[in-house]
């Protein structure tokens, strides 16, 4: 377990009050008389970017919909979407804008008639929103393998946008210093001012991954203006974190998920992931800047305004996974604008937007260290004073699942006993390693939503246990993990050196386990259930990842220091759920005025399972609040939507719907009429397989929910 020690002494947080003091400085320098200038709140009466606004606060100030009336809303117009869709759309005036069939389409937002249809691939999140100041010049911005933009009347192309109406995202502006990388796909990046600022994958989990640099692009012309560099270049800040010119090869410290802006202050805010390898850092001793940390950049230059190191030297791939969230509280008696970071590891990081001050001390803590040869795990890691976590940091054997039979259940009391497994940020091991939340537990990508208005922030999260199985290099390790439940298990793919990472096979006929936070886009197809997921080679794909008791597929690079591991997900029971008890989701209330949390409930259910109170699994969704009080939610494995009270998380309202929601839903308004739409159709989460009582799965649409009109 962790043991505090002083914050001061990490060097390279550049935490000391001095070096914050100048930094600081610096800043009101830059910003001139911005500061001085009241802050007109925007509305929030519209849905115009992805998560709602720049800020990506998953909020809508409309109340027409509210906790006295929440029971009468009925479906309004569905649009169908395809097999597979989580895009949120955005509305502008009475349009709606949204994916079907991997299209872009324009939709009558009050009834669903289609207006336009774009055949040119939809991605598969969400969109961007600009107009020019007299409303004349309307775009969508599309950010799907580079970047398109649509007149937002039309449909068309707008060809005057880079070269033929696309820009090539990937080379840096210095081809002699920045490697070429992919171009973007699932993050829908934001537009600030006449910046469309984008985030560029990694390439998969490999050593070989590229950095995740940062670019901003001329809206109107498709220039690029600017590069931040997520893996620090000579004389940049953070260069000396990492081995000397290893920024030459280093990959990884991506932002694949979700980023936020401040549009009156024309900043970014951008959550970056882990540096790679995921789960052996031999090759990168040091703590790794700009890898798990949150950065503030000048929207018009990419400036390093300021950043914040969540985990130093990662190995347990916990990337930040959602937008970090803007609103304004009240602390120490003053009026404080602040930027609210939720973790994989259940922790929230809040700290004044302007200059990166935490709001709450943030101490350093010593974590185990790691056995492995060659590793250089970091003595210590950053822990809030405040909040206190949203998801537990502990998988003790008094936690075992108690639906299971007590002979399995002994067996996973067993197989802790024999792994590592001394709480939070204990690292991967050749023994294996219990991690818990996992890489792919704690907070997701729209997963989190706030009242700016009251200083609140609401955030759904998944109880999930992951198994960390290191291979030695030259790929052999003799451990395999316990098998505590049925035979057959999936065994998990890991990819070859240039390899991207496969999609998950099931485990003894489970349903597709869902796709890790860190790499949605970069997966294979799922293996069959019950089958080894195989290993890829050279720039091939890997197969399926299995559950519990699946032994690991060694990945023999040929280099001897390398080691790779193997996942373990844990739910390859007899039932289909996880090792670890109930609940397996939560939904959790903080006051961030003073830190506490107000509330925390489980959310949604397993149908056929006697306790109704267990929260769902596979949990991955957005989540949305309105002016009415309500907290909006759906869960999959009951496949239901959720409306539940924001003042003390009682449940209001629920709906069962024909297939999974795990999209972030959208709140509008057209001619005086709230809507909200909901995404129906994520396909791949399920209930586990011995709790199958939903009929199958119908097809994808938008649902659309409103207030019946009044009879006459």
């Amino acid at each position: 377990m962790y043991t505090p020690v002083d914050f001061e002494s990490r060097d390279h947080q550049e935490g000391t009050l001095m070096c914050r003091a100048v930094g600081v400085i610096l800043f009101l320098i830059l910003i001139g008389t911005t500061l001085l200038i009241a802050k007109v709140q925007r509305p929030f009466d519209t849905w115009r970017q992805s998560g709602g606004g720049g800020d990506s606060s998953q909020y809508s100030s409309l109340k027409q919909i509210n906790k006295s009336n929440v029971k009468q809303i009925e479906v309004a117009w569905t649009y169908p979407t395809g097999a597979t869709s989580r895009f949120n759309p955005i509305v502008v005036d009475n349009t709606m804008y949204a994916a079907s069939m991997g299209q872009i389409v324009a939709l009558d937002a009050a009834t669903g008639k289609e207006i336009w249809k774009h055949a040119g691939g939809a991605p598969a999140r969400g969109i961007n929103y600009w107009e020019s100041r007299d409303r004349k010049d309307q775009r969508l911005v599309i950010i799907q393998g580079g970047i398109t933009e649509l007149n937002a009347k039309t449909g068309d192309v707008i060809m005057e946008f880079g070269q033929n109406g696309r820009v090539n995202a990937g080379p840096g502006l210095n081809p002699a210093e920045d490697r070429t990388t992919q171009n973007p796909s699932a993050n829908p990046g934001k537009v600030v001012g006449d910046v469309i600022i984008i985030a560029l994958p990694a390439g998969g989990g490999t050593y070989e991954s590229l950095p995740g640099d940062v670019h901003g692009y001329d809206v109107k012309t498709g220039k690029l203006l600017w590069v931040f560099h997520t893996v620090p270049h000579p004389g940049e800040v953070g260069y000396d974190s990492w081995p000397p010119d290893l920024y030459k090869s280093a990959g990884g410290v991506h932002n694949w998920s979700e980023l936020s802006v401040d549009e009156e202050r024309g900043i970014a805010y951008v959550p970056l992931g882990t540096a790679r390898y995921d789960f052996y850092g031999g090759n990168r001793p040091g703590d790794n800047l700009f890898g798990n940390s949150l950065v503030a950049l000048d929207a018009k230059t990419g400036k390093l305004l300021w950043h914040f190191q969540t985990v130093h030297h990662d190995l347990w791939d916990y990337d930040l996974p959602t937008a970090p969230k803007l609103l304004t509280v009240r602390h120490d008696g003053r009026t404080v604008d602040i930027v609210a970071q939720p973790t994989k590891q259940g922790l929230l990081f809040v700290f004044d937007r302007v200059t990166g001050i935490p709001l709450w001390p943030i101490e350093e803590a010593v974590v185990p260290q790691s056995d492995v040869p060659g590793e250089h795990s970091s003595k210590t890691q950053p822990i809030p004073s405040l909040p206190k976590p949203f998801a537990r940091q502990s998988f003790t054997e008094k936690d075992v699942n108690p639906y299971l039979p007590g002979a399995e259940q002994d067996c996973i009391r067993q197989l802790l006993r024999e792994s590592r497994n001394e709480g939070l940020f204990t690292p991967p091991s050749l023994q294996g390693t219990i991690q818990m939340p996992g890489n792919n537990g704690g907070a997701n990508w729209g997963s989190s939503a706030v009242d700016p208005n009251k200083g609140t922030i609401y955030i759904y999260s998944k109880e999930t246990p992951m198994g960390i199985l290191l291979t030695a290099p030259g790929g052999t390790n003799n451990k395999a993990w316990r098998n505590c439940g049925p035979a057959g298990g999936g065994r998990g793919g890991a990819a070859a050196a240039g390899g991207a990472a496969g999609g998950r096979g099931a485990v003894g006929g489970a349903p597709p386990l869902p796709p890790a936070a860190g790499a949605p886009e970069v997966e294979g197809g799922a293996a069959p259930a019950g089958q080894r997921g195989g290993a890829a080679g050279a720039g091939g794909a890997g197969g399926g990842r299995g559950g519990a008791g699946a032994a690991p597929v060694p990945q023999n690079t040929g280099d001897l220091t390398r080691y790779t591991q193997s996942y373990q997900f844990f739910y390859g029971t007899s039932n289909g759920t996880s090792i670890i008890g109930p609940p397996w989701s939560q939904l959790t209330a903080y006051d961030l005025n003073s830190g506490k949390i107000l509330w925390q409930i489980p959310v949604g259910s397993i149908p056929g399972l006697k306790d109704s109170n267990t929260g769902a699994q596979f949990s991955r969704g957005g989540v949305v609040v309105t002016g009415g009080g309500l907290v909006l939610l759906a869960t999959p494995s009951d496949r239901r939507l959720h409306a539940y009270d924001q003042d003390n998380g009682k449940l209001i309202w629920e709906f069962d719907l024909p297939n999974v929601s795990e999209g972030v839903p959208t709140v509008y308004q057209v001619a005086g009429k709230e809507y909200i739409a909901f995404c129906v159709g994520g396909g791949q989460l399920d209930q586990p397989r011995s709790f199958s009582t939903l009929p199958a799965a119908a097809p994808g649409a938008y649902m659309v929910f409103a207030l019946p009109d009044k009879k006459k």
